[in-house]
């Protein structure tokens, strides 16, 4: 679990930068503000998350049992980025406005994410 949540998170770290990147070039001439800012967001989102999918990482290197809040964490945090980051970068680059009713699921996903580190901390000795 460990090897994969730091793989996935450094993974997940990287793509955000290229995709900032990718925004403020590439995109910047042929989207509107509005889909920019939007893009903008999920590689935000993103980062944070691949960030806290990192920590998770690190602080089971250091439990000699593992809670399944903490396992929890990690997970919810990929699928809030798949789902809230990826919906606001299709929204953004095709402009479906429908898209965007699927965003909450993400952030509802990084909500659980982080609620579940916080119990997984509160058991933490």
């Amino acid at each position: 679990m460990i090897k994969l949540f730091l793989f996935i998170g450094s993974i997940l770290a990287g793509l955000s930068v290229a995709g900032g990147a990718f925004a403020s070039h590439a995109l910047k001439d042929k989207l509107s503000d509005r889909s920019l800012e939007i893009f903008e967001t999920g590689t935000k989102y993103q980062m944070y998350h691949a960030l806290a999918l990192i920590l998770v990482a690190l602080l089971l290197t250091r439990l000699e049992t593992v809670p399944m809040t903490m396992i929890s964490a990690g997970y919810a945090f990929i699928i809030g980025v798949l789902i809230f980051s990826g919906s606001l970068y299709a929204l953004s680059l095709t402009g479906i406005k429908w898209l965007g009713a699927i965003t909450p699921i993400g952030g509802a996903a990084f909500l659980i994410g982080w609620l579940s580190l916080a119990i997984a901390a509160w058991g933490m000795k």
